[in-house]
Parts: C-alpha cells; sequence; structure tokens
C-alpha cells in the first residue's frame, strides 16, 4: 500500500472527534444528550448480570438487595458522562428493566419499586408525573396533558361511575375487605387503571398534534399509564377477567388501557434479536418506573425515548429514530445501548457472538450500512472514555471492520483521483454524489418493498438557502436552509417536489392537503438523511489526509477549505474545517516517519 494512503488512513482514525461534526465532546458531559451516560450505564449494568448478579426486585425482608448495588453503580457511570442524578435514575432504571429486571414487587412490606429505588439512590426528589417532559420533537409537551386528562375524567365522573366512594361503609374503604376483596381487584382498581390510562393517553395525544408535534403513541401510552397509577392502587391484584393471579395487576391493565386508546400492536419486538414483549407490560412497567423517578430533564426523556427505537416497531410507534434505518447525529444513538446490551446477555457475554448479531442488525436496519457502523463505532470509542466495558468492547468489535473499510477505499480513491490530476474539491463532490445516490436507491428499495409498489426517488437539487437572504454561511451549511427537489416516480407517474422545506411541506401541511401529505416521507425520508449527515465526515476528512501527503503548494488550511467546498452533502453543519485541518497535519507528520 502507498506510504499516502497508510499515513491518510492513521491520521484520519487517531481521534474520534475529527470522524464527525456532531459536538462528541460536550457529550461526556451531558451537554446536548445523553447517550453517552446510558452507553456508560449500560457497560456496568451488563458488567454485573455477565458476572452472575441477581438484577431481580423481590420482597425478602431485608435491607438491601442485589439490584440496590446494580443500580448505584449504574446511576455513578451515568453521572460520570455528565448525567445530572435525576437522569442517571431514569436512565439506570430503565436499563435495568430492559436487562431483566422487574419494576415491582412486594405488598405491602417488602413492597419495591424500580423507579423509586433509582430515584432514592441518585437522591432526589419525586416530582410527579405532571413536571416531567416528553422528548423533544422540535418542541415538547409534558406529563401535565395526561394529568389533567385523567382528572378531567375524574371529574366527569368517567373513571369508574359504579362505585361512589362516599357511601363506602366503615372498615371496608381503607382495608382488604375492599383492596383484597371483589369490590377493589375484580371492579374498582382494573376499571380505574384501564380507563383512567386510556384518558390520559388520550390527552397526551391531543396535546402533542395541539402544538404542532407528530403524536408519540409509545410515549403518550407511557405517561397515560403512569398518570393513573399516581392514582389507582398501583400493584394490586386484578380479578380473572382481567389478567393471572400474582401475574398481571393494575399497572399491567393501566397499560391495556393505554395501548388500546394509542393503537398499539400487541406485541414489540427488539430489533436483531427478535425477544418479543407484550406491549401492555411494557407500558404499564414503564409507567410504574416513570411515576415513581424524579424531575428528569427534556434530554434524559430524550435518552429514555432513544431506548424505547431499539424494538423493530420502533417507526410504527412513534420512539426515537437511533434504531434506523435514518443515521441520526451522534448524540441520539442511545438504541445502541439497550441493543448491545441485550445481545451480549443473550449470548451470555460472548463478545465474538454479540459483535456478529450488532454487526448484522447495523448491515439490514439502515439506509446506509457503512455509515450507521462508522457512526456505532466513533460514539462507543468515545464512550470509553468515560468508561470501558463489554457493551462498547462488543460495539467496537461489530463496526471496526466497517471503519477500516470505509476510510480505506475513500483513501485510495482520493489517491487515485489526485494521480489523475483531479482537483480535491471535485473529488470531494464525487464521493458526495456517490453518497446522494446510495441514499436514493436505499430509500427506492424501502418504500418499494413497504408499499409494494415501483418507487424510484431522485434528488435533482440539493442546496443551502431554500428561504433566507443568501450568505455565505447557509449556502455552505445547507443542513440549516435546505433548498431541495425530489422527483417520485410510482409505477411510472411522477410526483415533483420543488422546493420541499419552503414550500410542499408547509402548503400540505396548513392546508391539509392529504394526498400530498401521504406522499411526502418517500421525499422526507432520504432528504433528512442527507441533512443529518454531520455525523460522520469521512467524506471530507480522508480526501483531507490524502491531499495533505500528496499535494505540496496548500497548506492544512487551504486543503481543508478545499474539501469542505466540495463537500455540498457531507458539510450540512459547521465543523469540517477544523476536523480537516487537524487531520490533514496528522497525516503529514505520520507521512514524515514512512
Amino acid at each position: 500500500m502507498e506510504k499516502e494512503i497508510t499515513a491518510a488512513i492513521m491520521a484520519s482514525t487517531s481521534d474520534v472527534d475529527m470522524m464527525t461534526n456532531d459536538r462528541i465532546e460536550a457529550l461526556t458531559k451531558g451537554h446536548g444528550m445523553l447517550n453517552i451516560a446510558a452507553i456508560c450505564a449500560a457497560n456496568s449494568i451488563a458488567e454485573d448480570v455477565l458476572r452472575g448478579t441477581e438484577i431481580r426486585l423481590t420482597d425478602h425482608n431485608v435491607q438491601q438487595l442485589p439490584i440496590d448495588d446494580v443500580l448505584k453503580k449504574a446511576i455513578d457511570a451515568a453521572e460520570l458522562a455528565g448525567a445530572d442524578p435525576a437522569n442517571a435514575a431514569l436512565i439506570s432504571a430503565t436499563l435495568c428493566y430492559f436487562a431483566g429486571t422487574n419494576a415491582q414487587a412486594g405488598v405491602p412490606a417488602g413492597n419495591r419499586k424500580l423507579g423509586a429505588m433509582a430515584r432514592i439512590i441518585a437522591g432526589v426528589d419525586r416530582c410527579g408525573v405532571i413536571a416531567i417532559p416528553t422528548a423533544k420533537v422540535n418542541n415538547r409537551i409534558s406529563g401535565y396533558a395526561a394529568v389533567r386528562a385523567v382528572y378531567d375524567a375524574v371529574f366527569d365522573n368517567k373513571i369508574i361511575p359504579e362505585i361512589d366512594g362516599s357511601i363506602m361503609p366503615m372498615g371496608v374503604g381503607g382495608g382488604p375487605l375492599y383492596g383484597h376483596g371483589a369490590l377493589g381487584e375484580d371492579m374498582a382498581f382494573p376499571e380505574i387503571a384501564k380507563n383512567g390510562a386510556a384518558a390520559g393517553t388520550k390527552g397526551m395525544l391531543k396535546a402533542y398534534a395541539n402544538v404542532g408535534m407528530p403524536p408519540s403513541p409509545i410515549t403518550a401510552a407511557i405517561f397515560g399509564s403512569a398518570a393513573i397509577l399516581e392514582i389507582v392502587h398501583p400493584d394490586s391484584e386484578v380479578g380473572e377477567k382481567y389478567g393471572k393471579l400474582f401475574k398481571d395487576n393494575s399497572a399491567y391493565v393501566s397499560g391495556l388501557g393505554a395501548v388500546e386508546a394509542a393503537g398499539l400492536p400487541e406485541k414489540l419486538h427488539i430489533r436483531g434479536t427478535g425477544e418479543e414483549y407484550d406491549t401492555a407490560r411494557l407500558v404499564g412497567d414503564l409507567g410504574v418506573i416513570l411515576k415513581d423517578i424524579g424531575g428528569p430533564s427534556v434530554i434524559g426523556m430524550m435518552a429514555f425515548e432513544e431506548m424505547l427505537s431499539s424494538f423493530e416497531e420502533s417507526l410504527a410507534i412513534g420512539a426515537g429514530f437511533s434504531g434506523g434505518p435514518l443515521q441520526p447525529p451522534l448524540g441520539h444513538m442511545t438504541a445502541d445501548a439497550v441493543l448491545a446490551m441485550k445481545v451480549l446477555i443473550s449470548s451470555g457475554g460472548d463478545l465474538e457472538a454479540a459483535s456478529e448479531k450488532i454487526k448484522e442488525i447495523k448491515e439490514n436496519f439502515w439506509l446506509e450500512p457503512e455509515l450507521a457502523k462508522v457512526a456505532t463505532n466513533t460514539i462507543s470509542r468515545k464512550s470509553e472514555q468515560v468508561k470501558r466495558g463489554p457493551v462498547t468492547k462488543a460495539m467496537i468489535l461489530a463496526t471496526d471492520g466497517g471503519l477500516a473499510r470505509a476510510v480505506s477505499d475513500r483513501a485510495k480513491f482520493t489517491y487515485d483521483k489526485l494521480k489523475e490530476g483531479k482537483e480535491l474539491d471535485e473529488i470531494v463532490r464525487m464521493l458526495d454524489d456517490e453518497k446522494l445516490e446510495n441514499v436514493e436507491t436505499a430509500c427506492s428499495a424501502l418504500f418499494s418493498g413497504m408499499m409494494g409498489k415501483d418507487i424510484k426517488i431522485d434528488i435533482t437539487r440539493y442546496q443551502g438557502c431554500a428561504r433566507r437572504s443568501p450568505n455565505d454561511f447557509l449556502k455552505r451549511y445547507c443542513g440549516f436552509d435546505t433548498d431541495a427537489a425530489v422527483e417520485i416516480t410510482i409505477d411510472g407517474e411522477k410526483i415533483v417536489f420543488d422546493g420541499l422545506s419552503q414550500n410542499v411541506i408547509p402548503d400540505a401541511v396548513i392546508n391539509k392537503k392529504m394526498d400530498i401529505l401521504e406522499a411526502i416521507p418517500l421525499a422526507a425520508v432520504p432528504v433528512t438523511e442527507l441533512q443529518l449527515c454531520g455525523h460522520t465526515i469521512i467524506n471530507i476528512i480522508v480526501p483531507a489526509a490524502v491531499a495533505a501527503t500528496m499535494v505540496s503548494d496548500l497548506t492544512p488550511n487551504e486543503i481543508a477549505k478545499k474539501a469542505v467546498n466540495g463537500a455540498y452533502v457531507s458539510s450540512a453543519i459547521p465543523g469540517g474545517i477544523q476536523r480537516a485541518e487537524e487531520v490533514a497535519k496528522r497525516a503529514i507528520k505520520i507521512m514524515a516517519e514512512l
């Protein structure tokens, strides 16, 4: 291999911070997102589970269970990565749940609930569902919507109209004749749980829509369940009509009501492993956790929702988008923590087996599998700067090969083209042209399979300055004001979306043009994939590194600017010039030693 290519590969991969325009150094202290905190907590939990630690909750008459220590270490790991105690508690409790911990155990003495345990260990106050925000989807709402909807239904006597508490006889209302009898377990509690969760869920869905947000059915359901579980006996048994003794309780029934109201599927499946979850039980359990947790912030709830994107059905249930098919910014990649942890646990800690499964997941569920591998490699290596463990080891092992191929292919391509006399910016543009074509092809295949039609997608214009006065910043970084034109051909019939962001989408949404709204995803998905591509900038830094070893009449800064000028797609957000310049300098230093 030519020395120039070797130097460029070494320089490009020498520092993970150079691989992305995302500010991942900030992520190591929780500024922006908490995916690194989640990955570090997953490292801790996986270590304990693989060591054989019992993580189930029980009502044993002891002061502490092994799960207390597991939670403590996971919370410490999340805080080490910048999570505040309330967010660390939520992240750790949720990851423990996905690792196999039950959400609650015991009535009443020895009663334990996972969310409350995490909150107490983290040393934070309980705030109640009313103050918990949702994840940000540009905007966000709070659990107030669910709580208000529940209490509106209470005041309208729509929760349990058959039972009037004001006539409850003395000795009945607060005791086991009610709480462990037919009136409570067979009638009142399950009806309150089911009807209340449905009301809270519908309130959340309405609130989402009325502030211009796409409703998240899974988040709405969890909030609806959590809101009613602040009212109803949260761990009562229920009558045979609603479930099985010692298996199904009021939390489960709240999940049934929430799932039905949200229109969620009965079963969900972990991506890649196929592990099946009963959706009602999942929603009820997460509702129990959420009602008892402290006051997580928006970014804590973003990490929470991104964990739910580890389900194959994540798009349909409105979970986060770090589970594919789009590759999000590196701050969103929390699903990887769940997926890697679960495949490790299912394989008994076999790193080779786990890494193969993670690799398979990346190759089968992303529009750009190559760049999805590089992104995972980058964020897992960055996480290891905070805390190492089996989760990050498996993620790195799964994606090192993809990283090596992606970088070496671009280095060889650049070397050959420079030898042919091509200019650096022209070479980078060729790489970005190929990226755009790959996205078009992948999306065409994705939607053709989903819709059972022959669909071809062509992005005919992709640039900046869609609606603002032209300026150098928006021309260079088109992710902020993207002017895109897309041609969609469906079974031979062509649809043209000219000015997707500034013309088509506002017109369709404001004027409720349902036929256009139904077709917009065919254009929006590929354009969004391009808008987010600052997560991995190997189309910029690798050519810059090669050029630095071959072009003597340009400084590293001039090389970097030329590379970014050609990167009409990859330079979606600022940061490429500084990183390309640094990589170019490193390539020169390495070349001098070869």
